[in-house]
Parts: structure tokens; C-alpha cells; sequence
């Protein structure tokens, strides 16, 4: 082999060289950026991990205080409506007391119970509960209840005569229906015989 072989040669193992420790290099600073990728990637995980964790408790305690507020509002959600309707029951008490003297006087008691009956509308008024009483009114089946029909030319047919007992409504829903009873038109017969009779 000629010199100049040699030199080509050896120039060719050195540029080989520098090759293979420019590729170890450049592999060495590739797994550097892996790791300090790998290790980005770990702590962002770790920090999502935590704050998982975080919200999960924090939706529990939120769920047990909510469950916790709805038994209280369960439990004392009629407080109000006890505290406006004790004063009924007072004066109802004491109703009862006074009617068993033997010395009532019975325009007290009237104005008594006047009173005690104005509390109670009040303390309903305060709760928006509405009384239904619907005499003279047309029947509806959605606020009535029809006891019975009676006969009547007094009134038009289908409208409500007597009310037994009147109804009540919850902030618009009915919580009671009135029990009624309904006109009906008399029977064809049944008037003629009507005024036979008194004349």
C-alpha cells in the first residue's frame, strides 16, 4: 500500500472515529432530553394525581353537608310554620279552660275565638296557603270534590250550593279539595209538581 493509501486510510479510521464519538454524543444529550422529559412528565402527573385527589374530597364534603342541610331542612323545615301556629294553640287552650267555667260569658268566647280564627288565617296568609270556598261558583273537578248532586232551580246547573268542607291550596297546589255539593236541573216532572204544591 502506497503512502498516500495509508494517509486516505487513516484519515478514513478518524473521520470513523469522530463519527462514532459525535453519534455517542448526540445519543448521550437524546437520553438526557428523554430523562428531563420523563421526569417533566412524571411531576405533571404526580401534581394531576394530587389534584384529583383534592376535588374527590372535596366533593365528598360537599356531599355530606348537602346531605346534612337536607335531614335539618327534613327535620326543622316547619319551624316557622310551628312558631305561627303556637299561638293558635295557646289560645285554643285557653278557649277550652275558659268554656269550662261555669260563669262564661258567651260574647267573650265568640270574640275569642274571632281572634284565635284571625291568627289562624294569618299564620296560613304568612305560608301562602290559600283557603278554597267556592259557593255560587261553578263545579271544578280539579279544586271540588262533589258529595252529591242535589235538584234545584235556585241555581244554575253544575254550580256549587253547599260547601261541607272547604279546600285548601299550597302555593298554588291543592292540598285539600272543598267538598261540595252540586246543583243539578230539576227533573222535567219534579217542577211542575213543585208549584202544584204551593198553590
Amino acid at each position: 500500500m502506497s503512502n498516500k493509501d495509508k494517509q486516505v486510510e487513516a484519515s478514513d479510521q478518524d473521520q470513523g472515529e469522530e463519527a462514532q464519538i459525535d453519534s455517542a454524543e448526540e445519543t448521550a444529550s437524546a437520553d438526557e432530553d428523554v430523562h428531563l422529559l420523563l421526569e417533566d412528565a412524571r411531576n405533571k402527573a404526580d401534581q394531576h394525581w394530587n389534584d384529583l385527589l383534592r376535588v374527590q374530597a372535596e366533593l365528598e364534603n360537599l356531599r355530606k353537608r348537602n346531605s346534612r342541610d337536607l335531614e335539618n331542612a327534613h327535620k326543622f323545615g316547619m319551624e316557622k310554620f310551628i312558631q305561627e301556629i303556637l299561638p293558635v294553640w295557646d289560645s285554643l287552650a285557653m278557649a277550652v279552660t275558659a268554656a269550662s267555667d261555669d260563669n262564661v260569658d258567651l260574647d267573650k268566647m265568640r270574640e275569642g275565638m274571632d281572634l284565635t280564627l284571625k291568627m289562624m288565617s294569618s299564620a296560613m296568609d304568612k305560608f301562602n296557603v290559600e283557603e278554597i270556598n267556592p259557593e255560587g261558583q261553578p263545579f271544578d273537578p280539579e279544586q271540588h270534590q262533589a258529595m252529591s248532586m242535589q235538584e234545584t232551580s235556585d241555581a244554575a246547573a253544575n254550580t256549587v250550593i253547599n260547601v261541607f268542607q272547604k279546600g285548601y291550596l299550597l302555593n298554588g297546589r291543592l292540598i285539600r279539595p272543598a267538598m261540595v255539593v252540586v246543583a243539578k236541573a230539576p227533573a222535567a216532572g219534579t217542577a211542575g209538581r213543585k208549584v202544584d204544591e204551593q198553590a
